[in-house]
């Protein structure tokens, strides 16, 4: 039996790369592979709703109708017995007892938005001798995969008030972000149009071949590195359907909404799904220094919407008890109300929420005074926040990574759980 070129360079992509001979185009990671069902099965996951600019605690997760600084907005009774929330968020409100935690009782010293934001994507403040990598970093390296060939980091920014990318610090590039700030589909990992689907198949054939082939007898650490970023880079354009929602049924689509923020939070959903470990949707602009109350009417009742569609999505999956979904910002905002309607930037009491994976749903953790100026019981910081997510995570909060010398732990020194709202 004669072999063609094209039929020889094939069999030996696959006895080369078994697991990449498939068309890689086609390939659905989602729907067709084995990566769902091991997310189900023991993959943690985290999506962050990151609250970009700053909410208001008080139109949110710790409401005080009726004072002098507790504007216009009532608070609603949840499913959880004595916890109120504002009357913003009604479909949380359905779910809080089902789903989430709340943590109103965080004080993280910072109302900058470059200084908060920093402290609350790594846990601590910035030191100038070490740059730590944030909780996303953290998080695919813990509990990513080297086999894996879907994105380990992906952040979705694409508003352009207080645009953050975060960072991977000292653990490098291997754990940076996948960041989308100008479309929610990832440029660059396409295929050309001038390449076809076939010629595609064949150059991937034909590297698969040389490369076994200069390997053969060769021990070194570069080279394996070298197959494994090859392999990563295939994976990553055979991933680009996980961002095209259109592979999601109509009836889906519109469960999630049609904003921008419900249409990532769907992406999110996907990608977790997929056995992406972290996922950031950052929803911008809170920082209402001005018209504070109608600013959070429209971002409360997005946040509502999206942030209730993606749990009762994950939930349907059997995705939410191994996905931790966070809210929170870089800090809260001020009780007093400005001359302008307005609230300003507040770091000493304000809230977080925990929903999902390790979480107690119906905990209320926390206390603020009767006018929301200062935490009156349960103060915790941002490396306790850590520290209780990676406790969430089954991460031991403890465990050191070591820069040079130096230990650095993956919470803050001191730092410690919030036990009452985990499992």
């Amino acid at each position: 039996m004669t072999l063609s070129r094209r039929g020889f360079l094939n069999v030996a992509a696959i006895g080369a790369a078994g697991t990449f001979a498939a068309d890689m185009t086609r390939f659905d990671m989602l729907r067709h592979s084995a990566w769902a069902d091991e997310a189900k099965k023991q993959g943690k996951r985290v999506i962050l709703l990151w609250l970009a600019g700053g909410a208001s605690q008080l139109e949110t997760f710790d409401p005080k109708p009726g004072r002098p600084t507790g504007g216009p907005y009532r608070a609603i009774p949840t499913s959880a017995t004595g916890v109120h929330i504002s009357e913003l968020l009604p479909k949380m409100a359905a779910r809080i007892q089902q789903t989430t935690a709340i943590v109103r009782s965080l004080n993280t010293k910072n109302a900058d938005h470059g200084g908060g934001a920093t402290i609350m994507e790594t846990g601590r403040i910035k030191d100038p001798g070490i740059e730590y990598p944030d909780l996303g970093a953290v998080c695919a390296k813990e509990l990513g995969r080297l086999d894996s060939a879907v994105p380990d980091y992906v952040s979705m920014y694409t508003s352009t008030e207080g645009r953050r990318k975060g960072g991977s610090g000292f653990l490098g590039s291997r754990y940076a972000p996948m960041f989308l700030s100008e479309s929610m589909q990832p440029e660059n990992i396409r295929r050309l149009e001038s390449i076809s689907d076939l010629d595609h198949q064949d150059r991937l054939a034909l590297r698969e071949l040389l490369a076994k082939k200069f390997t053969q007898n060769r021990n070194s650490d570069s080279l394996g590195s070298h197959t494994q970023a090859y392999q990563r880079v295939r994976g990553l354009m055979a991933s680009e359907k996980l961002f095209d929602i259109e592979q999601e049924p109509a009836e889906m689509r519109a469960k999630y909404g049609p904003t921008q923020f419900g249409q990532q939070c769907l992406i999110a959903r996907r990608l977790v799904e997929a056995g992406v470990p972290f996922v950031k949707v950052a929803r911008a602009w809170w920082d209402s220094h001005g018209e504070n109350f109608e600013t959070h009417r429209e971002l409360c009742a997005d946040l509502d919407h999206s942030m209730s569609a993606l749990l009762d999505d994950l939930k349907d999956r059997g995705l939410l008890e191994h996905t931790l979904v966070l809210t929170f910002g870089e800090f809260g905002r001020t009780p007093g109300i400005n001359a302008s309607l307005g609230r300003d930037h507040f770091a000493a009491a304000w809230s977080a929420t925990l929903s999902g994976c390790g979480v107690r749903g119906g905990a209320c953790f926390g206390k603020t005074d009767e006018d929301g100026h200062k935490v009156a019981d349960g103060e915790v910081g941002a490396g306790d926040l850590f520290a209780t997510i990676l406790s969430a995570l089954g991460i031991d909060p403890l465990k050191e990574y070591h820069v040079g010398a130096r230990p650095v732990p993956l919470s803050d020194f001191g730092s410690k759980p919030i036990k009452d709202v985990l499992i």
